[in-house]
């Protein structure tokens, strides 16, 4: 419990020095566009998607926190996806204080989707939201985020799991399922409708990633030592894989966070790693970890971009004290077409 307060504690105090202190929630105006020159912003649990010539990362935030490229190395600041926070966060998340986490951003049906979370602190009392755009690009006049409120909560005493850190994967029957989760009892995952603007009836669910699991104390109100979190689903070959991060983001150079790997035939698993050990049994191959110049480097996504496949995430850069700044790494495959990273 003390280490994920740990985690949440940082995470609001890196969310106040990206984009400045607020006052009351319900009052909260938000930034609007500036240019960021630095070719690694600082950011946290960054997703990335590219319209056009353009990048645009979406990231943890006020508001959420959105840049743009052209060439993936200098980053313009665009407003926030949200100028005031979402009613019915405030309403359905007791403590949420405004900050929202860890987006996930998507193409489908015409229109971009964005999935983020809202939390309260050390709780697994959490929800997962939803907003589309037709558009990214800002100076085009169908451009508009639409909020479309919850799709999934989770609560203290009822549920097992964290509802943060969404990711969706759509399969190959065109199947949009949406995988979560931070601690508790793992990563899970859920089918949605094919908008994806709801859990799909009858409800389908998946456990697919656990490490260290022990039984929560107080009916699930606690989080444990499963430090396990940030799921991102990338298809490559004939194979689903799925990224998470172990161990502990969020402590500046003393930060462990690494990024593991299993692959699946299926898209529900179960996830296995190079040594045939299931993710949901503690397993997971590690890819990428801290080196000297980083302590960790974790809640990353995958992309194919231009013919080049990239692995992105954040990492606690130690010449700068350990802040969290943005890692951009291509991503090759060995001959068992396992995914290969290197600083």
């Amino acid at each position: 419990m003390e280490n994920l307060a740990i985690k949440l504690k940082a995470l609001f105090v890196l969310c106040l020095v990206m984009v400045g202190a607020v006052g009351s929630v319900q009052a909260v105006i938000w930034g609007e566009s500036s240019e960021v020159p630095s070719s690694a912003p600082m950011v946290h649990d960054p997703v990335m998607i590219k319209q056009g010539d353009t990048y645009y990362l979406f990231c943890t935030g006020r508001g959420i926190t959105v840049m743009s490229s052209k060439d993936l190395k200098e980053w313009k600041k665009e407003s926030p996806v949200f100028s005031r926070v979402p009613e019915w966060a405030v309403e359905m998340v007791p403590g949420f204080r405004g900050h929202i986490w860890a987006p996930d951003i998507i193409f489908h049906q015409g229109k971009y989707h964005l999935f983020y979370s809202c939390s309260a602190f050390g709780k697994n009392t959490s929800a997962i939201g939803h907003a589309t755009t037709p558009t990214l690009d800002s100076s085009d006049p169908s451009f508009k985020w639409t909020d479309h409120g919850m799709i999934l909560q989770s609560v203290p005493g009822r549920d097992s799991w964290n509802a943060i850190d969404p990711n969706i994967i759509i399969d190959d029957h065109g199947t949009p399922w949406m995988n979560f989760g931070s601690f508790w009892d793992g990563i899970k995952m859920v089918r949605l409708t094919k908008d994806m603007s709801a859990i799909e009836n009858p409800e389908e669910w998946y456990s697919i990633c656990r490490r260290n699991y022990r039984p929560v104390r107080d009916n699930y109100t606690e989080a444990n030592d499963n430090s396990v979190e940030a799921p991102f689903i990338i298809r490559h070959g004939g194979y689903y894989y799925l990224l998470v991060s172990f161990d502990f983001c969020c402590r500046g150079a003393k930060s462990d966070y690494k990024i593991a790997v299993g692959r699946s035939k299926s898209v529900t698993g179960p996830y296995l790693d190079k040594e045939g050990k299931s993710l949901s049994a503690g397993g997971g191959t590690v890819i990428l970890q801290g080196n000297q110049q980083w302590a960790g480097v974790g809640h990353c996504a995958a992309y194919r971009f231009d013919g080049k496949d990239y692995l992105i995430a954040h990492g606690y850069y130690m010449p700068e004290e350990g802040v969290s700044k943005l890692v951009l790494r291509e991503i090759h495959w060995d001959e068992n077409d396992w995914p290969m990273v290197s600083w």
